[in-house]
C-alpha cells in the first residue's frame, strides 16, 4: 500500500498519509477559524513540491475543499452575492493577466496587509454597500489579485466578514466565492499543459480528507460562542496581515 502511494512525484508514501491528514486538519482549522486554513496547508506543501507543482495541486485541493464545504453548508450561502461575485472575478482575471507584470508584487502585498489591518480594526468601512455591488468588487479585485499572490481568501475574508454577523453564513458564503477564485486557476493550468492526472491519487485523497475535515469543522463551529469566533478571526486576521508584511519586507530585500 505504502509503495502504490509513493508512486506520486516529490513524495514517498508516508508524505501522501501525511499531507492527506493535513489537508483534513487544515480544512477543520479553516472552518474553525473563518480562514488561514490554506495558507497553513500550501506553507506545508512549499517544504516538499516544486513551484511548478505547488500551485497547480494546491488549486485544486482548495478548489475541492471549497466545494464540499459549500455543499455542507448551501442552505447558509447568500446566494445574490456567487453571480456578482462571478462576473467580477472573471473581469478581474482578464484585466489581471494583462498587466501581470506591471506591479511588483512586494508593494502589492504590502498595500494589502496595510489595508487589512485597517480592515481588522475598522469593520465598518465597507457598511452600507449593496451586497450585490459589494459582491461584484471583490470579485474583480480578488481575481486580479489571485494573478499575483496566492493569499486571495485571506484578503477577502474581512470584507466578506461585514457582509453577515452569523459566522456560520460567512464561513459558507467565503467557501462558495472561493470555489470560482480557485476554479478559475485550475483551468488557466490545465490550458497552461499542466498534468494534473500524475498527482490524481493524491488529489483525491486530500480533497476526501478536507471533505471529512469541512463536515467535522461545521460541527465545531455550531457549537462555538459568536464571540469567540468573532476574537479567533480577528486574531487570524492580524497574524495572516502581519504575514503578509513580513513577505513584502522580505521580497523587497529589507529582511
Amino acid at each position: 500500500m505504502i509503495e502504490f502511494l509513493s508512486l506520486t512525484p516529490e513524495i514517498d508514501g508516508w508524505m501522501f498519509i501525511i499531507f492527506t491528514l493535513l489537508a483534513f486538519f487544515t480544512a477543520t482549522f479553516g472552518v474553525v477559524a473563518g480562514l488561514g486554513g490554506g495558507i497553513i496547508l500550501i506553507g506545508c506543501m512549499a517544504t516538499v513540491f516544486p513551484p511548478v507543482a505547488l500551485i497547480p495541486v494546491h488549486g485544486v485541493v482548495q478548489a475541492g475543499s471549497n466545494v464540499t464545504r459549500t455543499i455542507i453548508a448551501h442552505k447558509l450561502v447568500i446566494r445574490q452575492a456567487v453571480l456578482p461575485f462571478a462576473i467580477g472575478a472573471l473581469i478581474g482575471s482578464a484585466i489581471g493577466g494583462k498587466i501581470v507584470v506591471s506591479i511588483p508584487v512586494a508593494l502589492l502585498q504590502a498595500i494589502l496587509g496595510v489595508f487589512m489591518l485597517y480592515v481588522c480594526f475598522a469593520p465598518s468601512v465597507t457598511a452600507g454597500v449593496p451586497t450585490g455591488k459589494r459582491f461584484f468588487i471583490l470579485g474583480t479585485v480578488g481575481a486580479f489579485i489571485s494573478m499575483f499572490i496566492g493569499a486571495t481568501g485571506t484578503i477577502l475574508a474581512p470584507w466578506v466578514r461585514g457582509v453577515s454577523k452569523d459566522r456560520r453564513i460567512f464561513v459558507a458564503t467565503l467557501a462558495a466565492i472561493m470555489t470560482f477564485i480557485h476554479g478559475l486557476k485550475v483551468v488557466v493550468f490545465a490550458f497552461l499543459g499542466f498534468e494534473f492526472f500524475t498527482y490524481l491519487p493524491l488529489m483525491i485523497a486530500m480533497v476526501s480528507a478536507g471533505y471529512l475535515g469541512n463536515w467535522i469543522g461545521f460541527k465545531l463551529l455550531n457549537l462555538m460562542d459568536e464571540e469567540l469566533f468573532k476574537r479567533v478571526f480577528k486574531v487570524m486576521l492580524i497574524i495572516l496581515s502581519v504575514r503578509l508584511l513580513w513577505a513584502s519586507a522580505n521580497r523587497a530585500g529589507y529582511i
